[in-house]
Order: C-alpha cells, then sequence, then structure tokens
C-alpha cells in the first residue's frame, strides 16, 4: 500500500517548533517510501481561530520546502481538505450517529450544573471531569424526545469500564491500558462541531492516511482513537508519536523561550534551511555521526524508526553553530542579496556592502549578528585605550601610541587606499623597523574600528573607510593615548 502521511495543523498561530518537526517527520515517511504528503486544515475549534493563521501555515510550508501532494489547494479526491468545509457535508454528523445505533456512542443531553457536580480525576497532570454515563441509559423514546424538543446534546464515545485495551506504536511498542481509565470523551459537540480527536479519525480514515505522526502527549488518547476504529471496523493506521521537545532546562518548550515558533527563529536571523536541518536531529539521528543534511539528503536517510523515545533538548547553540556553517557554505552571491537587508540597516553611507558582506560571511552565525560585526564603519564607538594592550602581539599603550604616531604620516602621504597598497606599504614600515606584522597592525585596526573583534584586518577597514576617516580615526586614537 502507498504510505499516505497528513500534516493536520490547527489555525491558531505561528507554527510551534514542535509542529514543524510533526510536519517534517511526516514528509520525509511519505518521500523516503515514495509516497504521499498531504496537508489538511483543521479549523473546528472556533475558539482558538486566529486571522492570517492559515496563511502562515503555507507560508512556512513553502519557506522550508515540504510541498504537500494534496491540499485545500491541490484537490487528489479526498476533499474537502479545510475541516469546517468537510463537516459541511455532514461527514461528522454521519458517521457519530452510525455508532449511535451501533451502541459505541450514545447522546448525553446534561447540562453544566450537573457535569460540573461530577467527580474530577488527575490525569497528567491535569484536573478532568470523569463522565458517570448517566445519559447512556436514557431509553430510545427519552432520546428521541429531547431532540424533538430540541434539547441541547453531545454524543459521546461508549467506552467499556472492565478489561483492557492494547495499541500499537512504532517507537513504543505495544501499550496496554485499563479501560476504566478511558473517558466517555464527547465526539460531537454542543455546537454540532465534531471534537479533535474524532474528526481526526473521521478525516484520517475516509482520506486514506496510513501513518499517523504527532507528539507523545497523544499516546493517551491513543486508546480511544483505536476503540473508534474498531467500531467502525477499519484497519487503524501506523502510529508513530514523537518525543518531547524541550529547552536547555529540560522544559517543555515555550512562547517565553523566544525560539518556540518557526516565525520566531526566521526574526531571529536564522536560515529555513538551517532550521529544517536542526529540528530532523530533534529526536532522530543518522547511522553516522554527521550533522548537516539538505532537504533531499534528509529524504533519502530519513528512517522513522531511528526516532528516539527521549525527550529532545532544543539547544539554540547548536542551531547558531549549525546556521553559521550554512552561511560559510553559501554562494557569496546569494548571503550578498540575504545580508543586503541587514547591511542597509545598519550602514547609512557610502559603502560597499558587497565587499563588506563577503567579510562578515564566514564570520557570522544569524544575520542579527552582523550589526555588531560593521557598527564600527557607520561611527567609531568610544573604545578603552586597554583595547591597544596584547600580549601576544606584544603591544601596549605606549608602544601603539608610537607606532601610531610613526605611521600617520606615511598614511597621509598615500594615495592609494586599496588594500593591497596599504598592506604593501605597511609591510615596508614593518621591515624597515624590524617588526612583526602584529604589532603595528594591532594598533591601527584598533584605531580605525575602536572593537576588540573586526570582520577583517587593518587594512581591509581602511580601505572601506577611505583615507579621510581612516586618517581622522587614526589621529583620534593618539590624543586617546596621549590623554591617558
Amino acid at each position: 500500500m502507498k504510505i499516505r502521511t497528513r500534516y493536520a495543523p490547527s489555525p491558531t498561530g505561528r507554527m510551534h517548533v514542535g509542529n514543524l518537526r510533526s510536519a517534517l517527520y511526516e514528509f520525509l515517511i511519505a518521500k523516503h517510501e515514495g509516497g504521499d504528503f498531504m496537508l489538511r486544515i483543521e479549523d473546528t475549534d472556533q475558539e482558538r481561530f486566529v486571522e492570517g493563521a492559515t496563511e502562515i501555515i503555507y507560508r512556512t510550508l513553502e519557506m522550508t520546502g515540504l510541498v504537500h501532494d494534496e491540499g485545500p489547494d491541490k484537490d487528489g479526491g479526498y476533499g474537502p481538505y479545510v475541516q469546517s468545509e468537510r463537516m459541511k457535508t455532514g461527514i461528522y454528523m454521519k458517521y457519530a450517529q452510525e455508532l449511535v445505533e451501533k451502541g459505541e456512542a450514545y447522546y448525553c443531553f446534561c447540562d453544566k450544573e450537573r457535569l460540573d457536580s461530577l467527580k474530577t480525576e488527575i490525569v497528567d497532570g491535569k484536573e478532568i471531569t470523569v463522565y458517570d454515563k448517566h445519559c447512556l441509559s436514557l431509553s430510545k423514546e427519552e432520546v428521541e424526545k429531547n431532540l424533538a424538543e430540541g434539547k441541547p446534546f453531545v454524543i459521546r464515545q461508549n467506552n467499556p469500564t472492565e478489561g483492557t485495551t492494547t495499541f500499537h506504536d512504532e517507537l513504543y511498542g505495544d501499550i496496554t491500558v485499563d479501560n476504566s481509565e478511558l473517558d466517555d470523551m464527547i465526539l460531537i459537540k454542543s455546537d454540532g462541531y465534531p471534537t479533535y480527536n474524532f474528526a481526526n479519525v473521521i478525516d484520517d480514515h475516509t482520506m486514506n492516511i496510513t501513518h499517523v505522526v504527532r507528539g507523545n502527549e497523544y499516546l493517551s488518547s491513543s486508546p480511544k482513537y483505536n476503540r473508534l476504529y474498531e467500531a467502525f471496523g477499519w484497519d487503524v493506521p501506523v502510529y508513530v508519536h514523537l518525543p518531547l521537545i524541550t529547552d536547555e532546562n529540560h522544559k517543555k518548550l515555550s512562547k517565553r523561550s523566544g525560539h518556540a515558533s518557526f516565525e520566531d527563529l526566521l526574526e531571529q536571523g536564522f536560515l529555513p534551511e538551517a532550521v529544517v536541518n536542526y529540528i530532523a536531529l530533534l529526536g532522530w539521528s543518522p547511522e553516522d555521526n554527521r550533522e548537516i543534511f539538505s532537504l533531499e539528503e534528509l529524504i533519502k536517510e530519513f528512517d522513522y524508526h531511528r526516532i528516539s523515545k527521549s525527550p529532545a533538548v532544543f539547544d539554540i547553540q547548536k542551531l547558531r553553530w549549525m546556521n553559521g556553517e550554512y552561511f560559510k557554505a553559501m554562494d557569496p552571491e546569494k548571503f550578498y542579496e540575504l545580508a543586503l537587508p541587514y547591511l542597509k540597516e545598519v550602514l547609512k553611507k557610502d559603502f560597499d556592502l558587497k565587499k563588506i558582506a563577503g567579510m562578515v560571511q564566514t564570520r557570522i552565525e544569524t544575520f542579527l549578528d552582523i550589526k555588531d560585526h560593521i557598527d564600527f564603519f557607520e561611527e567609531l564607538p568610544e573604545y578603552d585605550v586597554a583595547m591597544y594592550t596584547h600580549k601576544k602581539m606584544k603591544t601596549n599603550a605606549e608602544t601603539s601610541l608610537k607606532v601610531l604616531e610613526e605611521v600617520l604620516p606615511i598614511l597621509q602621504s598615500t594615495d592609494d587606499y586599496s588594500n593591497d597598497a596599504l598592506y604593501e606599504t605597511l609591510c615596508g614600515y614593518i621591515s624597515e623597523n624590524g617588526y612583526k606584522n602584529g604589532y603595528v597592525m594591532w594598533p591601527i585596526r584598533t584605531a580605525v574600528s575602536g572593537k576588540q573583534m573586526t570582520p577583517g584586518g587593518a587594512t581591509e577597514l581602511m580601505e572601506l573607510l577611505g583615507k579621510e576617516e581612516s586618517i581622522a580615526r587614526i589621529t583620534k586614537g593618539i590624543e586617546k593615548l596621549k590623554a591617558c
């Protein structure tokens, strides 16, 4: 059977890293076997619907290269692909009523007051109300009377209270739960909309989904899903429940972390392809220790049986490193095009931005790092003369003052401020005096940049700054050293 996976997000805002990983794994599982990857929009929870969120879903999938074979914009014969549109066809109520007829579900007319009086239990750290099957005992005549009178109702799943239910997960193996733990979950809400859990089962079956990939927080719901499949007499799909993603403190990744969504990471200057590469490794590992993968390489290598059951730690420093590796490997012209908005944001004067981009390309880890590397070009920052002291270069304030005072007239009389010409001129001075290169270049670089770290050497910086600005900055450096 051809593998069919689906990514079924709810349009409730930005795409969480965990949701993007689910989409990525679903895509890779399908494409590794030459299968189909489908997009389905689950918008039945109208209270959580966020305007514009559907567009975010499309944009994220496009930017990450996770091209869906079917979806609201690509009818593959299993539509509609939006749950609210599917609801208009009556599909969910039809199947819920079929379960009622089979005794696998029942109408519940309990009002809020009665439901509030029911006992609660703690499940997975959350307090839930356990329904007592009160309405299961209603006669057919009572149910029909209540429906005729327009009394509000929900339809509940009729789960057994004795025995056990076993289901299989590809990562966790066979899991058995006591049926006493299975609450009679609501299938159709009082507003007529299906619940997330019920709609999932109906849609996955009718859309011929073979593999269901989701977070392991849904493990506890899987027995209820299985009982629905069995009640209908349907084949159960292959389950792959993914490990939790935590922050560096092993807490669940949240919006407060600042990097919980794909768009958060883009705003922090990360490349989409680096994010995809990193997220692929949050729970999955290849046979070797390789870490850098293109999407095409991931499709070839991905084996979902190598997904771990242990929580995956989102290490922002590791992502920064990986992003830097992508920068280093990138075509310089492409890097320049992507970096240009960040360069222009900092540099308002007339500089060779392409040359500056080339200088920072291998030195930064995110686009936001660009500012700290180049802001001195626009304006010399205030700096401490202690920066002139460098043990390795054997420089200090006194030696630096001497060097700057000696090179100033040489640089003033030089007209060719290209990097090569400046370097040759300064090397002549260095050779005549028997100095080491760093002994001279360190003070000059410090004077023209006011920075401990720069994207280029002294002569590269002076070429970009030009003669007038370079002389002015060296002069200021001399004044600062004399004043200390």
